[in-house]
Parts: structure tokens; C-alpha cells; sequence
């Protein structure tokens, strides 16, 4: 999350507890649910019947040094308590260490409106299923400071990955680098022949670190180039989204502006579709707000 927005939005309900993070253009979002089952002990708090239940978003670099040292943590610390103190403005992180030690952060944060992507996956006419794996070791071959790939469909049922050139970009000074994926390295394909999507690869980096880590196959739902792209990871007791936004096709730009449903101006480049933050609901439902999310 950390790659992506530098403010870490807490949201505890009913189903678990919820971490989210958007990135400053509103171009990339992501969030981790942790279900009751994750914890030893699990208390979302109290919702009136005309209230929600308490939200708020911390700076990301406070949470990122208390956790600094995962190797370190990881031998020394046997448990965490997470403690969300409305009244008195403080979100409480407490790690109890071997020998009775107690470490106790007292973290300032920020009473804010819900934050959240409104997208349906099961609406999206693509779809891809793979190991983390396979997709790491395939964008291993790109160097790290690339911006765009572009993935997409070839003959014989391969699945390409490519770093995305702009067409104004001179080809003597260009290096362009293509991976070829075989259709069985991955656990299911559904694809358009002739489909294809660019996205930043830098946030997609962060996210199949993890699922790497955790062993968890990757998900990706997509559907014609300037529609978001949705990358899920599910587990029993972990679901994890990210949505990113995608390079328009400039022929297809008029067209796109009716079906996508974006009235406002792109706020990353002039050709890029910032579709995603049509379907960025802000939905900061402060005390007083009203309306529900716009629909997908």
C-alpha cells in the first residue's frame, strides 16, 4: 500500500478490517480486507442505528515505522493490538515482545469519509488467473523505472507482456522488450482475441510481491483499453483489490467517453483515460452526507 498513497484509510466492519490507499491522480487504488477469522480477537466496535461505525486515515510513513523491521518483529514480537480511540484522536498500536516488553505507538490520525472504488468484476469480459510466480518472473525482465506494459492476446492463445511506446517516440532510440506467456501457465484465460490493456507496472510490482509471499494466485478482470483493471487476490481470511486505470485507445476516445460514463478531464496525461476516478468514489459520507455509490 505504501507504493501506492501516502495516507492509510482504517475502516473496521462487520466483515473485517479494512485497508485502503489511493494514489494522488486517483489513478490507482487499492485495499486489503482482513476477515474476523485473521485475528485472535476481533471487536469492530458499536454503529448506532443512524451512525456508521468510525473510520479515519493515518500518514502512511507513521504506520511504516512501526513496522519498519518485519524480520525483527517477527522474531521478537509475539502479538499486536490495534486500538482505534475516537475521543481522544489516537489510533494505538501495541506490541508485546518476549520478556514482558510493551511497545506502545500513540499515532495522530484524521476522521475521514468512506474511500472506495465502486467496480463489479464479474462484469469485466476478460479475465486471467495465474500464480503470483508467473507473473513475477515475468516482469523481472523489465527494467524498474519503466512506466507502462501493456498485456495482451497473440496467436495461438499466448498472452504477451510488453514495456508500452508512445507513437511520437523515435525508433532508433526506443528498446522495446515483449514476453510470451504459453495459455497453460496459467490456471484459467478468458480473453478477446486481439484485446489488450496499459497500465502502470509500478504499483502491479508491489502487489505480486505480496501474493509471492503469501502464495496466492493472482486475478486479473478487465475489459476494453481506458476501463479500469481490477488485480484480486482471495483467501479465506484476505481479499485484497487493486484497481488501476488504463491507457485509451485515442482512436476510440469518443466513443469510449460515452460507454465509460467520464465527464471530467483526465488529470495524468492528455491520452490517458482517467476513467478510474469515475469510478473512485469518493465517497466522503461525512455527518450529513447522503447518497449512495454510483453504480459501477
Amino acid at each position: 500500500l505504501s507504493r501506492i498513497g501516502d495516507e492509510l484509510y482504517l475502516e473496521p466492519t462487520e466483515s473485517g478490517l479494512s485497508l485502503r490507499t489511493v494514489n494522488s491522480s486517483r489513478s490507482a487504488f487499492a485495499s486489503f480486507l482482513f476477515a474476523p477469522l485473521f485475528f485472535q480477537l476481533y471487536e469492530p466496535g458499536i454503529a448506532g442505528p443512524d451512525t456508521e461505525l468510525f473510520r479515519c486515515k493515518v500518514h502512511m510513513k507513521s504506520i511504516l515505522g512501526v513496522f519498519r523491521s518485519l524480520p525483527s518483529l517477527e522474531k521478537s514480537v509475539g502479538k499486536c493490538l490495534i486500538l482505534l480511540k475516537p475521543r481522544a484522536s489516537r489510533l494505538v498500536l501495541q506490541l508485546h515482545c518476549k520478556y514482558g516488553v510493551t511497545k506502545t505507538h500513540n499515532l495522530a490520525f484524521q476522521e475521514c469519509e468512506r474511500l472506495q472504488a465502486v467496480f463489479d468484476t464479474q462484469r469485466c469480459t476478460s479475465r486471467l488467473c495465474a500464480p503470483a510466480r508467473v507473473l513475477a518472473e515475468a516482469v523481472v525482465h523489465f527494467p524498474p523505472t519503466l512506466a507502462e506494459v501493456t498485456l495482451g492476446t497473440g496467436p495461438g492463445g499466448k498472452i504477451s507482456l510488453q514495456n508500452y511506446v508512445e507513437e511520437e517516440a523515435e525508433p532508433r532510440k526506443t528498446m522495446v522488450t515483449q514476453l510470451w506467456l504459453a495459455e497453460d501457465e496459467f490456471q484459467s484465460v478468458a480473453m478477446a482475441p486481439g484485446s489488450h490493456i496499459t497500465f502502470c507496472l509500478k504499483e502491479l510490482r508491489g502487489l505480486l510481491s505480496f501474493a509471492e509471499a503469501s502464495n496466492l494466485p493472482l486475478t486479473i478482470h478487465f475489459d476494453e483499453p481506458g476501463r479500469p483493471v481490477v488485480f484480486t487476490l482471495d483467501d479465506t481470511v484476505l481479499e485484497v483489490h487493486l484497481v488501476l486505470a488504463t491507457l485509451s485507445d485515442l482512436e476510440s476516445d469518443s466513443e469510449s467517453a460515452l460507454t465509460n460514463g467520464a465527464s471530467h478531464v483526465p488529470t495524468l496525461s492528455d491520452d490517458f483515460a482517467d476513467d478510474l476516478e469515475s469510478y473512485m468514489a469518493a465517497m466522503e459520507t461525512s455527518e450529513g452526507g447522503s447518497g449512495g455509490p454510483p453504480s459501477p
